[in-house]
């Protein structure tokens, strides 16, 4: 019964010590990857990674891991002159491949989302456009038109859609004073906009956008994202 006890104290110890070992190897590795996580042609702000799962050593043994959540603030990326900013974006990727001494990896399959805030949305919009929160699901547009040398400031509810999965469109349900020959052009001009949300992983893609009062939630999803430290 002794040798049963010591034993046991034995095996509590040496597990106690793996598990130890194996959360600093965690902290170290989860401290190293925020360090190399780069988006190709995109400035980021921060980032910060916890790897998920139990025990780490024997996955990064394996060259996998279980999974990998990420959050990166402040994405900027500029597409057609114009720049764009994501003001957050969290993922978790599953069944990550680790490839060229830990360098690279590949993500079988992600889901995630990515916020923009009005502020950045504004900034992207153009000169002189305002853009808020609109309540039910639409978003806040107001834009000054020049009417006969006259500065006119107009604000119009405005619907926010994906096309291709990857540009944003901002376009007015209606618009005050249609009728008045020229001045829905002119509104138009000022209010409805395109821009081109790019910054992302490959493999990784938008999915669905909604406006919410805290900025624009999209919806990620993805396979086999490439991934480069």
């Amino acid at each position: 019964m002794r040798a049963l006890r010591i034993l046991l104290v034995i095996v509590v110890v040496l597990g106690g010590i793996f598990f130890v070992v194996d959360r600093v190897a965690v902290y170290f590795a989860e401290s190293e990857a925020e360090g190399r996580v780069h988006v190709t042609g995109a400035t980021i702000g921060s980032t910060d990674v916890s790897i998920k799962g139990f025990p780490f050593l024997t996955q990064l043994a394996g060259s996998q891991l279980d999974e990998v959540d990420v959050e990166i603030t402040g994405i900027e990326t500029d597409a057609n002159g114009h720049r764009i900013r994501i003001s957050r974006m969290n993922a978790a990727l599953h069944e990550v491949k680790l490839a060229d001494g830990y360098s690279s990896a590949t993500a079988a399959r992600a889901t995630g989302s990515a916020v923009i805030s009005y502020e950045d949305l504004t900034k992207a919009a153009g000169d002189g456009v305002v853009v808020e929160y609109g309540g039910n699901g639409k978003v806040k547009v107001t834009g000054t038109v020049d009417i006969l040398g006259r500065p006119l400031s107009r604000s119009v509810l405005s619907t926010v859609t994906l096309v291709d999965g990857h540009i944003l469109k901002v376009h007015a349900d209606k618009v005050p004073g249609e009728g008045i020959p020229g001045l829905e052009g002119l509104v138009r001009r000022r209010t409805d906009f395109e821009r081109e949300v790019g910054g992302l992983p490959s493999g990784l893609k938008l999915q669905k956008i909604q406006p919410t009062a805290d900025g624009l939630e999209i919806s990620v999803t993805g396979t086999d994202v490439q991934l480069d430290g």
